[in-house]
């Protein structure tokens, strides 16, 4: 009778969303820099060329939604910020048949979320998985008072080497040039770079795109890994011509040069071109990530916590891509999820995390602690879970969503 109470005290009885609001100071007008996507073979789609402007400082609101889950006992776990898409499937497709179920069972409640719905493989469901099976990681750290990392059967660096993710710097010549040196004496040894056009800019635009690539390395010098996300904007011509004029300058990874459902288009790519290939960021569960390794398609696996189905799945793609010899370095939408399966991985299969320089200083604005390279590195922290904790000094408004 005891054990059963014991076991009862973890099982859930809450799950709860929670939006907090505030302000922060940021640069305004500067570091909006687009990247190409798959609308702008459409001139009124496509926008003019960008050209930064003055950077004021000033305060701006900012509000993000945490997911949090509680159990008789009162432990609690806590994951965010949360896309806007998934608390309404969550309370209104999972939340009943995780309620009073044991929170520690993990890989049981991953598993019934996922067969509970015709369309759980993909999509605002999966994401919803990704977020709950996320939760539960940092509720599960917390009951056994150990980082996710050790719980995955601990981390095999105490630090982890952070690529730099330049979405939004300009990519107008002398702004690259300094920012991407600036990067460099920081210690961002490794530096993702947005390319702005695609097929609709026609020549022009394609003679801009592999001139920033002479640009960067001529900025960085060889000892920098430079990598290209073209975010889903290219066909596999254009693709391939970028490539031949690039190769030259020995990029890490050319990225999502295509949408996902374009398989083929990838390993044709990848059979084209020296540089490696990579994709993942839209991919949900391992199966996707086995089609695509199977194929030949890619050498790198981007699949993302937040959305392939959280930490639990990405082990397990991780476990497919070395099989392969592929490595998996996940989508930075996030980092708390990302890093800690990393840290638990060999470095040969999982070498980077993500760190968006310009946007998760906002991103994690409410928290204690939060993430941030030092010298291109993330140190491993030993707090429970995530570590993850709200700075309350921050929150100016704080309110739980009503989604039923």
């Amino acid at each position: 009778m005891e054990a059963l109470a014991q076991g009862a005290a973890q099982n859930i009885r809450a799950i709860e969303f929670w939006r907090y609001e505030g302000t922060r100071e940021a640069a305004v007008g500067a570091n909006r820099q687009y990247q190409v996507q798959m609308s702008h073979i459409y001139d009124e789609s496509r926008p003019a060329p960008y050209k930064e402007g003055q950077a004021e400082t000033r305060r701006v609101p900012v509000a993000h939604t945490y997911l949090k889950i509680r159990t008789q006992s009162g432990l609690e776990g806590m994951y965010g910020p949360i896309d806007a898409e998934v608390p309404a499937v969550v309370e209104r497709q999972l939340k009943g048949l995780l309620m009073g179920q044991n929170a520690l069972q993990v890989e049981k409640l991953w598993d019934r979320m996922y067969r509970s719905n015709r369309h759980s493989r993909a999509g605002h469901f999966m994401m919803a998985i990704s977020a709950v099976d996320n939760c539960l990681w940092d509720l599960r750290g917390r009951y056994y008072n150990a980082p996710v990392h050790r719980l995955l059967g601990g981390p095999t660096r105490t630090a982890i080497q952070a690529y730099g993710s330049c979405l939004g710097f300009s990519v107008e010549p002398e702004a690259a040039k300094t920012v991407s040196a600036r990067l460099k004496r920081e210690g961002f040894l490794h530096q993702k770079w947005f390319i702005p056009y695609g097929p609709g800019s026609g020549a022009e635009g394609l003679t801009k795109n592999v001139e920033l690539v002479a640009n960067l390395r001529g900025a960085v010098g060889p000892e920098v890994d430079i990598m290209f996300d073209a975010y889903q904007g290219w066909s596999l011509d254009y693709a391939i011509a970028w490539c031949k004029r690039v190769e030259q300058y020995a990029p890490r990874w050319i990225e999502e040069a295509f949408p996902m459902e374009r398989l083929q288009s990838f390993v044709d790519l990848r059979k084209a071109t020296s540089i490696p290939v990579a994709t993942g960021e839209h991919m949900y569960g391992r199966w996707e990530a086995f089609e695509f390794l199977r194929a030949g398609a890619i050498s790198v696996v981007q699949s993302d916590p937040e959305w392939c189905g959280g930490v639990s799945e990405l082990v397990k793609t991780c476990t497919i891509a070395s099989l392969y010899d592929a490595q998996v370095i996940p989508h930075g939408h996030a980092v708390h999820a990302a890093l800690h399966v990393v840290a638990s991985q060999s470095p040969s299969t999982c070498p980077l995390v993500e760190y968006l320089i310009t946007s998760r200083p906002s991103y994690y604005h409410f928290e204690k602690n939060p993430p941030v390279p030092v010298n291109g590195r993330i140190v491993l922290n030993e707090r429970p879970g995530f570590g993850a904790e709200i700075d309350e000094a921050k929150v100016e408004k704080k309110t739980q969503l009503k989604l039923s």
